[in-house]
This record gives C-alpha cells, sequence and structure tokens, in this order.
C-alpha cells in the first residue's frame, strides 16, 4: 500500500515538471510611439474619467434613444452573444489539459463463431463494464498556450462589445442630429414657401393691374416651386432617417420622437482632450487588437508543439464476467499504458504551419499598430472638424444675418420701383440657401464632438476609474448613460438602476 502511496506522489510530481514546459515565443507587447500633444492642443490635460459625453448633450429624447438602443440593438447583442462563446471556447480549450475520464458497457449473448467458422455448444454470456482515464502530457506547453489564446480571445471579445457599444452610441446620436437637420431644413422650406406663396399674391395682384410685367410673375412662380420641391425631399428625408434610427435602437421603423430643435442644441463648452499615450490603454478597439495579437502569438507555440512527440498515459478500471472462461476470480480488471506519438515524416506540412502561424502574426501586429494610427488620426480629424465648424458656423451665421437684410431691403427697393424683381429673387435665394447650409453645418459640428468623444474612447471608462475620480459607483461606466441624481446624490428619474 505505501509502494502504492509513493507511485502515486512521484507520478503527480513528474506530470507537473513535465507541464512546466512550453515552446514558441512568448508574448510581449508591443511598443507603438505616441505624439505628446495633439496638433490643436496647448497644454495635455488628462481626463479620462470626463469622457462621460451624453452629459454634455441634455436632450431627454436622445437619452432615451440610446438607452433604448442599448438594450435592443441586435448587433450589440451578437456582440455579446459573441463574448458568451468566448467564454465557453475557454472552458473547452482548458479541459484539454486535465485527464479526461469515460465510461465504457457492453453486454452480449450468443453462440460465438470461432475462426474455423465453429460455434460452441452453450450459450456464452459477456458483460463489462470500465472507466477508460487518458491523459496527454502538456510537455510542450500546447495545451497551456491553447488556453492562452482562447483567454486572450476572451477578452478581445469583451472588448469588441465594448468598442460596438461606443460605435452604437456615436451611431445613435449622429442619426439623431441628422433627423433633427432634417426636420430644421423642412422648417426652412415650408416658411420660405409660405413667404413666397405671399410674395407670388402680391405680385400678381399687381401683374393684373398691369403695374408689373409678366415675366415678375413667372419668376415668383419658379421661387414658389424651388420651395415646394425641397419639402417632399426634406419628407422623405425624415422618414428614411426616422428607420434606420428604428433599426439602430433595435425597433420596426416608425416614427421618432424629437425633443430640442437643431438650434436649440447646446455643444459641450470646452474640448475634451486627454493625453495621447492613454488613448492607447483607453479605446477598446485598440485593447481588442492587442489581445488578438497575443491570441495568435500563441498559435505560434500550439504549431511547434505539433513538431515534437507527445506522451499520453492511459488507464482503464472495471469489472467484467465470463461465465465459460471466468477472465478474473473476482471479476476487477485494470490496465495502464503509456503512449508516445510524433511526426517522422510529412514533406514539411508541420513546419509550414509554424511559417503559417508565425505570418499571421505578424499582420495581426500590423493591424495593431494600424489601429493605433488611425485611433490617432481621428482624435485630430474630430479637434481639427470642430475648430474648422465652430468658425465655418460663426461666418455662415453673418452671411444669413446679412442675406435676410439684403432681402428685406431688395423688397423695399423693389417695391418702390427703384430695382428690378431679379435683385428680390436672388437675395432670397441667398437667405434660403444659407439658412439651410448652416442648419447642416450645426449637425456636422454636433457630431464633430461625437466623433472626438468616440475617438477618445468616450463611454468607456472603467469602474476603477471611477472609483479613483470619487464619482459615485452606481453610474454605469462604459455602455449606459448615468442616471440623474438631485443634490444629495439620490436617483430621480424613471430609468433608476435597479
Amino acid at each position: 500500500m505505501r509502494v502504492i502511496k509513493t507511485a502515486r506522489c512521484l507520478t503527480v510530481g513528474l506530470l507537473m515538471f513535465l507541464t512546466g514546459c512550453a515552446v514558441g515565443p512568448d508574448y510581449q507587447k508591443p511598443e507603438v510611439e505616441t505624439p505628446e500633444s495633439y496638433r490643436l492642443e496647448t497644454e495635455p490635460v488628462d481626463q479620462v474619467v470626463n469622457l462621460k459625453w451624453w452629459e454634455l448633450f441634455d436632450d431627454p429624447a436622445l437619452y432615451e434613444l440610446v438607452t433604448t438602443a442599448l438594450e435592443n440593438n441586435r448587433d450589440l447583442k451578437i456582440a455579446a452573444s459573441r463574448v458568451l462563446q468566448a467564454r465557453a471556447a475557454l472552458g473547452f480549450s482548458r479541459a484539454d489539459r486535465y485527464p479526461s475520464l469515460d465510461v465504457a458497457a457492453q453486454a452480449s449473448t450468443g453462440n460465438i463463431i470461432t475462426a474455423t467458422g465453429d460455434k460452441t455448444a452453450d450459450t456464452v454470456t459477456q458483460s463489462y463494464i470500465a472507466f477508460p482515464l487518458s491523459y496527454e502530457i502538456d510537455f510542450w506547453g500546447k495545451f497551456w498556450r491553447a488556453t492562452e489564446a482562447a483567454r486572450a480571445e476572451l477578452l478581445a471579445s469583451e472588448y469588441g462589445l465594448k468598442a460596438v457599444q461606443i460605435s452604437l452610441i456615436a451611431d445613435v446620436v449622429g442619426a439623431y442630429y441628422q433627423l433633427l437637420d432634417f426636420h430644421q431644413r423642412l422648417a426652412v422650406s415650408q416658411k420660405t414657401l409660405e413667404s413666397r406663396e405671399k410674395s407670388l399674391d402680391i405680385i400678381q395682384q399687381r401683374f393684373d393691374k398691369g403695374i408689373i410685367p409678366e415675366i415678375d410673375v413667372n419668376q415668383s412662380q419658379v421661387q414658389k416651386k424651388i420651395a415646394a420641391a425641397s419639402i417632399p425631399l426634406f419628407e422623405r428625408n425624415i422618414a428614411l432617417t426616422e428607420n434606420a434610427l428604428s433599426i439602430l435602437i433595435g425597433e420596426l421603423p416608425e416614427a421618432v420622437k424629437i425633443g430640442k430643435e437643431l438650434t436649440s442644441q447646446t455643444a459641450p463648452p470646452e474640448i475634451p482632450t486627454g493625453l495621447p499615450s492613454s488613448l492607447v490603454e483607453r479605446r477598446p478597439d485598440i485593447a481588442q487588437a492587442e489581445r488578438l495579437l497575443k491570441a495568435q502569438t500563441e498559435q505560434i507555440g500550439i504549431a511547434v508543439a505539433a513538431r515534437i512527440p507527445s506522451f499520453t498515459l492511459t488507464g482503464l478500471v472495471g469489472g467484467a464476467t465470463n461465465e465459460l472462461a471466468g477472465i478474473s476470480t473476482d471479476g476487477e480488471v485494470w490496465r495502464v499504458q503509456g503512449e508516445m506519438l510524433g511526426p517522422v515524416f510529412n514533406f514539411g506540412k508541420n513546419a509550414r504551419r509554424v511559417d503559417i502561424e508565425r505570418e499571421k502574426t505578424q499582420q495581426a501586429l500590423f493591424q495593431y499598430e494600424n489601429t493605433v494610427l488611425t485611433a490617432f488620426r481621428e482624435v485630430e480629424d474630430a479637434l481639427v472638424e470642430i475648430e474648422t465648424y465652430r468658425n465655418q458656423i460663426a461666418a455662415v451665421s453673418r452671411q444669413r444675418d446679412a442675406a435676410a437684410n439684403a432681402n428685406r431691403l431688395s423688397k423695399k427697393r423693389y417695391d418702390q420701383g427703384v430695382t428690378s424683381f431679379l435683385e428680390v429673387l436672388e437675395t432670397e435665394r441667398q437667405l434660403f440657401n444659407a439658412e439651410l447650409e448652416l442648419s447642416d453645418l450645426m449637425r456636422q459640428y454636433l457630431n464633430a464632438y461625437v466623433s472626438l468623444y468616440k475617438a477618445l474612447g468616450g463611454g468607456w471608462v472603467s469602474k476603477s476609474e471611477i472609483i479613483a475620480s470619487g464619482q459615485p459607483t452606481r453610474e454605469l461606466y462604459w455602455s449606459r448613460p448615468p442616471e440623474k441624481t438631485d443634490a444629495e446624490g439620490e436617483v430621480v428619474n424613471a430609468n433608476a438602476e435597479k
């Protein structure tokens, strides 16, 4: 008995020693070069915790749309399902590192035909039940690396989920501002049509009295139809945008309730920035690419291990009976055996498998580096857009005001017979175009802020960062907007966290 216990201890110790080896390269996190500051930023300030940008766009209708989308969007559900799939895959890979125990049973009865074609004189009954045990020693770390690869893929899927959440929030907000833009342009068109109908009525009366020529009537009719034709255009765009927004929030296409008008929307008072070096840590798509690189690096070790012999221990214990032969007087059966299996010659197939995984790893590295470069480009683009759109809006606003004043003066001049109706038409056209352009610029300006928050990883703030900042931990820190609270910190809105 003591000998058996000693053998067991030696076996366990040997297995622990054997499973400590691992072939292939160990993963090293790649170093990436980051700028010291952004182009339009004079002094970098890390504002990681202040990237909850939904607090800055105070629109209840928008808040409701984002919340609904995070609950119902199908792409988000697919990403969440992929996380569960990756978690199951991790458990599947981890199981290969441990012994497997099966059960086998068989029972038979009848005349057994011998090799010479004879049969026994009596009916023979046989039965057995056994528990086969199999364990492949992870001598080269093949299963360990497979587990690490699956774990990295699980983390990548989680970061992928967060990236989908951020993109979804940005898409919903962008579509909402597009919808407000079309509503604003529709209102401008309707107002312009109403004004031109009144002008046409006056001009028609003047023509009927022989005061003005018929061409003035025709030109006024043309301008009226131009304004009238723009109305169904924007009505169509509103419906199409509502349909797209409905799909984003996971509902059937229908009309979407809006809150504040586009002109009442307020942009954040300051541009959020953040240290460029922290962008690599904060962007979920960068973290996802880095985890995928680690997972692919582990695949090299798995491919290398396939070139080396594997060692397997198998055992069996059970009971069997044979009424005629009697295999064992007490019915107990057991067996222990070891097996070594390794490749000898396969025309370089295993070597090429290693080369394939190395090239895939190189591709994953390039993908990671490209993701980092793209992230910095997106931040720079958004900063440039915010600055230039702000200046452009100021210029077009002055243009709109000047066009409105010119239109008012031209009408007076026309009424006094000082100028032709062409001057009135030109100022009306300029005013109409300026108002439409201003609406579109306002949409692009607000969406530039959305792009910036998305580029900075906004909405993906870790719980540890919130705790470190001293902010309430009840806030949903990377997917959904926080609950509204009163001065004492109590939740006051209907979507209180349960």
